[in-house]
């Protein structure tokens, strides 16, 4: 009885392919190397958190117990934060905060890109996408808002069966602006 504990369900593998497919996607390369999001620590968290806002926000249409498909990735995402904090070395007593600092950034940026996308107005999302995952707040982030919205509109047509069963595709990540030189 007590090693039941211990078992994985079903439910847990599905879990796990749809965060593993949405991290795959927050670490494609070309987010850091055409689009000017950091290589670092902060810009993959950056990463992760669109990525699963995206996921979240098709969610968002489907019924209450649907939505527990959410609750299940949202936890997932940060028993993982959590994972990633004491292998990078904080402290024990430290990770709570950091928990709950990561916590108050998550809902912050959903709720940036939730109202972005709802009001149809390319630059509120450009503005949004500047503020939290460029380096440079000045930077150019039409192909990245871009992305965004071509992703949200393709995940938005994914129908739930195939969601609840862990499969999930994103569009490719476009190129990014190029850098203007003597060549040019």
């Amino acid at each position: 009885m007590i090693l039941g504990l211990f078992r994985r369900s079903a439910r847990d593998a599905t879990i796990d392919r749809l965060y593993g497919a949405i991290v795959a996607q927050a670490r494609e390369p070309a987010f850091f190397r055409d689009h000017g999001v950091p290589d670092t620590v902060d810009g993959r968290f950056e990463m992760v958190v669109l990525h699963v806002f995206l996921v979240l926000h098709r969610l968002k249409q489907e019924s209450e117990e649907r939505r527990e498909l959410g609750q299940a990735l949202f936890d997932l995402l940060f028993a993982d934060f959590d994972r990633a904090l004491r292998e990078l070395g904080v402290a024990d007593t430290k990770v709570p905060k950091k928990i709950r600092e990561m916590s108050q950034a998550f809902y912050g940026r959903t709720r940036a890109y939730d109202e972005a996308l709802a009001s149809g107005e390319a630059q509120a999302l450009e503005e949004a996408l500047a503020r939290n995952v460029r380096a440079d707040a000045t930077a150019d982030t039409a192909a990245l808002a871009s992305y965004v919205r071509a992703a949200a509109a393709d995940i938005a047509a994914i129908p739930y069966a195939t969601l609840a069963a862990g499969s999930i595709t994103f569009p490719p990540v476009p190129k990014g602006p190029q850098p203007k030189g003597p060549l040019s």
